[in-house]
């Protein structure tokens, strides 16, 4: 429902979305507080006019931790460049997750949004594993263009 609701907001001045992280279980309190402070931080820092909303619910269970989903919500009156708030909070709601032990996503993905967190989550080592798999699989680089490069990178140069 979210995702319907968000495109009629935006005929309201409105800017809203989700994201989804995982996490122990030790880290639950503290990761859904802390980025929803986030959130609201950064939104005044910004001079965004009236309360943002900044909510969490935990959305799936499993043996060592959980899924967290996280919206936020925002007036666009009087910012200068939407767009450009709008990537400053989601930056800095996901180092907030990353910061507090969740995540860098849990199911939907990286893709090149999320990619200047791989290094940090998922090792030096991991991502040139990741590159090296692509590269045999993708040698044209077909699919996911630029999400683990940020040129159109192949194992035989760019492209």
């Amino acid at each position: 429902m979210i995702a319907y609701l968000r495109d009629i907001a935006f005929d309201y001045k409105y800017m809203a979305e989700s994201f989804e992280t995982s996490c122990p279980f030790s880290c639950v309190e503290n990761l859904c507080r802390n980025v929803k402070d986030k959130i609201i931080e950064v939104c005044k820092e910004e001079g965004v006019e009236g309360e943002p909303y900044s909510s969490c619910r935990v959305t799936q269970l499993y043996d060592t931790g959980v899924c967290c989903y996280f919206y936020f919500g925002f007036l666009i009156n009087g910012l200068p460049d939407p767009m450009a708030m709008f990537h400053k909070l989601e930056v800095a709601a996901r180092q907030e997750c990353i910061d507090n032990g969740g995540s860098i996503s849990h199911h939907h993905g990286v893709g090149k949004v999320r990619k200047q967190w791989l290094d940090e989550t998922v090792s030096t080592t991991g991502v040139g594993m990741m590159k090296a798999v692509k590269d045999k699989v993708d040698p044209k680089n077909i699919f996911g263009v630029n999400n683990l490069y940020d040129h159109n990178h192949a194992a035989g140069g760019s492209h």
